[in-house]
């Protein structure tokens, strides 16, 4: 039996949450698109609202991308209400954090389940989006996660995503590499101990010789040896790789980029979306960043209204520049709006009745976003866009095309 507290013990607990509420920065504190105090939008005549949950690491080692995820998803949730919601009904927004980890991004989907989350935007990561995937799946909860890249995420047919899968990044990259010349002998270090960057390499390895790309040296590491690469890139200058791909996080990738400095190997340098986040590494110097190029479907530099405006209202409330994976997160939340309303779904709706529309309205919608135009969804939760690609210079993000 549960414990019954005193009146007065519950008033007092609730006084005393009151008074240091307005302080308070929680991994979990609900952010809602109106400068209320409690960050909450209020309900509109019917006290119907939507209950959209946002997730990803916002602390740790992966942290950058955690919280671009629910940085990018609150300007689109501000910017829905501001314009009348989702069919009228307002949205309640809440982020939690995972940590990057699967066990606490089960808790982190518990909690904001029992806060009465109707859609999630996330996770952010494969390995907690797929851990999440198949403790929602009994539920039917609708889950569109901005980054979740691994063949797997998708899996549950609750599921969908806003990102490339791994397969599709690594043939991507292959294919963009080779119609744009950027290399003809080319050398992959990748980390086998995680799903997401086994996935990437073992389709760039299959797609290279399609585009006359000759692979002349691919070298790997675990989780266990992420510190030191000096031997993976002497092999990599041995062969004479022109081009190195970084199929694997941006941590890691900063200390290739500082060790192949040191070494005075200066091949071109190309990642993946995991790559994005790098220009914040603490006590990385960003010089050594300059030519490096990303697979990404978004550009801060771009000249169209949608990315100039988002990257404005971005960096006027975080004093930061969005990277690719808030962009993510803003097109989930707009594929979401636009999927409810082309299914014409209202708050009152069970969640799994809910999820059950979605998943048809999702294949029935496209999306000018701001990681692509033309966005569609197949059954599979997978999306079709163009990819791009940036590159660094002076230490910024700007378009390669």
């Amino acid at each position: 039996m549960k414990k019954q507290i005193s009146f007065a013990l519950a008033m007092l607990m609730a006084l005393s949450l009151a008074a240091c509420g307005g302080n308070a920065k929680s991994s979990n504190e609900t952010s809602g698109a109106a400068s209320e105090a409690a960050g909450e939008k209020k309900a509109d005549a019917s006290g119907k609202v939507w209950k959209i949950g946002a997730q990803g690491p916002l602390t740790g080692g992966a942290a950058v991308y955690g919280n671009a995820v629910v940085n990018g998803a609150e300007i689109a949730v501000n910017e829905i209400n501001a314009n009348g919601g989702i069919n009228g009904y307002q949205i309640e927004y809440k982020k939690a954090d995972d940590e990057h980890d699967q066990e606490k991004a089960i808790n982190a989907y518990n909690s904001l389940k029992d806060w009465g989350m109707q859609f999630l935007v996330g996770p952010t990561t494969s390995a907690p989006a797929i851990a999440v995937g198949t403790e929602s799946e009994p539920d039917n909860m609708f889950i569109l996660s901005p980054s979740g890249s691994a063949l797997e995420v998708t899996a549950p047919k609750n599921v969908f995503r806003v990102c490339f899968s791994d397969p599709a990044q690594g043939a991507k990259s292959a294919q963009y590499i080779g119609s744009h010349k950027l290399g003809t002998k080319i050398g992959i270090i990748y980390d086998s101990s995680d799903v997401y960057s086994t996935g990437v390499h073992d389709s760039f390895k299959e797609e290279a010789p399609k585009q006359g790309l000759e692979i002349v040296a691919d070298e790997q590491f675990t989780a266990d040896s992420n510190k030191d690469f000096s031997t993976q890139l002497q092999k990599m200058k041995d062969s004479g790789a022109d081009l190195v791909f970084l199929p694997f996080y941006y941590t890691e990738a900063a200390l290739v980029l500082t060790q192949a400095n040191t070494m005075g190997y200066k091949p071109t340098f190309f990642g993946c979306d995991g790559m994005d986040g790098i220009l914040n590494v603490e006590n990385f110097d960003t010089k050594l960043a300059d030519g490096l190029m990303l697979l990404t479907p978004f550009a801060a530099d771009a000249k169209d209204d949608l990315t100039v405006n988002f990257v404005k209202n971005y960096k006027e409330k975080y004093k930061d520049t969005p990277i690719q994976f808030a962009a993510d997160a803003y097109d989930a939340v707009y594929a979401i709006k636009a999927a409810a309303e082309k299914a014409n779904l209202t708050p009152d709706q069970s969640v799994s009745d809910l999820g059950d529309a979605m998943e048809k309205a999702m294949t029935e919608i496209t999306l000018d976003g701001l990681t692509g135009s033309g966005m569609k969804w197949d059954a599979s939760g997978d999306v079709d866009k163009e990819p791009k690609a940036v590159i660094i210079k002076d230490g910024a993000y700007v378009s390669a095309e």
